[in-house]
């Protein structure tokens, strides 16, 4: 499908032939209880992902590892993150 071709100067392909996905927005939130504690997670938008591909990951993790996601306004196309404007 010529649909599904990515032009390899946008992905920055390593001599490994691999490469690293960027987060682009958090798109929602929830927390999970287990019988001992709360866990945080955030839905995450990657770079060169669908929507409908978009992954849950540890809440923790992501203000760790991306921070700018967490701060007013965070993504990486400069847009709004309609998750924090909502709290």
């Amino acid at each position: 499908d010529p649909s599904l071709i990515l032009p390899t100067e946008s992905v920055r392909i390593k001599d490994n032939l691999s490469y690293e996905e960027i987060p682009v927005q958090i798109l929602d939130c929830q927390v999970r209880r287990l019988r001992t504690k709360d866990v945080a997670s955030v839905k995450v938008l990657w770079r060169n992902q669908f929507v409908e591909e978009a992954t849950w990951e540890a809440e923790e993790d992501m203000k760790n590892r991306y921070p700018y996601l967490f701060e007013s306004g965070g993504n990486v196309d400069q847009g709004t993150n309609f998750f924090l404007s909502a709290l």
